[in-house]
């Protein structure tokens, strides 16, 4: 599903990412881990059409990325983002936050959704009605309500306890056991266990796979 071939990116005169080549077939779990500093952020801010590398190519399904012609239609029919912070509006409703990534989604596939992740009866809470961790449930909701084929995730349990870090993972198991791409960038060695395959980074280059 997503080729990477000779990544490389600066940040002025320092290498964030040093030459990185690898492939991540649909539906698997992929977890990069590696100290702060490492690349994670940056290699998953390229993958996700964030951040356009100094060089090298990554394709999706054998489309470069540098042939997307529409980026905002691209990332509304392909990915999902999920973040360390929520980036919830306060003034918004769980509902309304969510529609915020799919104006025409129906109120009932939003309460499936939130039924799914076990937060159903918060439709209606505004964001600082409701606890951290089902803030962070709430965002995952939004970046699903599109049905994404890639989840992207940059530590997103680093504000959650274990309890919840551990929900969030296993949803995340559950996603790409029914097909959904999950990529992770995680400081949590024992949660990026959950993932099918992971990678060490270590000074912009994947320094081990670990399985």
């Amino acid at each position: 599903m997503i080729k990477i071939k000779n990544l490389t990116h600066y940040y002025n005169n320092d290498k964030a990412i040093d030459d990185i080549s690898l492939n991540i077939n649909s539906g698997e779990f992929i977890s990069f881990i590696g100290e702060s500093g490492s690349g994670k952020s940056t290699l998953l801010s390229i993958l996700s059409t964030l951040l356009k590398p100094t060089s090298g190519d990554v394709y999706f399904n054998n489309l470069n990325y540098t042939d997307i012609l529409n980026i905002d239609k691209f990332r509304k029919e392909n990915i999902g983002f999920i973040f360390q912070f929520h980036y919830l509006i306060n003034y918004l409703t769980v509902k309304e936050n969510i529609k915020l990534a799919n104006k025409r989604v129906k109120d009932e596939e939003i309460k499936n959704l939130l039924s799914t992740l076990g937060i159903e009866n918060l439709i209606d809470k505004y964001p600082n009605e409701i606890s951290g961790g089902q803030r962070q449930r709430v965002a995952i909701a939004r970046a699903l309500i599109n049905n994404p084929k890639v989840i992207f995730a940059d530590e997103p349990t680093g504000n959650l306890d274990s309890n919840n870090s551990l929900k969030v993972f296993k949803l995340f198991k559950k996603l790409s056991k029914k097909g959904t791409t999950i990529i992770v960038a995680t400081h949590d060695k024992n949660l990026a266990k959950m993932a099918n395959k992971i990678y060490e980074l270590k000074d912009g280059k994947i320094d081990e796979k670990i399985i």
